[in-house]
């Protein structure tokens, strides 16, 4: 049982990573294996994707804070 609920936790911990189901599945697996190493390879990867986009949405909002500063500075 306490297996079982250790592998539902981690499950929702990936979807609450917002990992796909592939992703999910193929992580599984190497649970399942006791690959440790895969596992954290597969989640490091994971993780780079995360902060590339984040990185790229930051992007966004600089750019948006920049035409925010000009629309002040031409009405002062």
């Amino acid at each position: 049982m306490l297996e079982n609920k250790q592998r539902e936790s981690v499950i929702q911990n990936l979807k609450d990573a917002g990992c796909s189901e592939s992703f999910v599945e193929n992580f599984l697996i190497c649970y399942d294996r006791q690959e440790n190493e895969k596992q954290i390879q597969l989640l490091e990867s994971w993780r780079r994707d995360l902060l590339h986009r984040v990185h790229k949405e930051e992007k966004k909002i600089s750019c948006l804070d920049y035409l925010i500063y000009r629309i002040q500075k031409a009405q002062a």
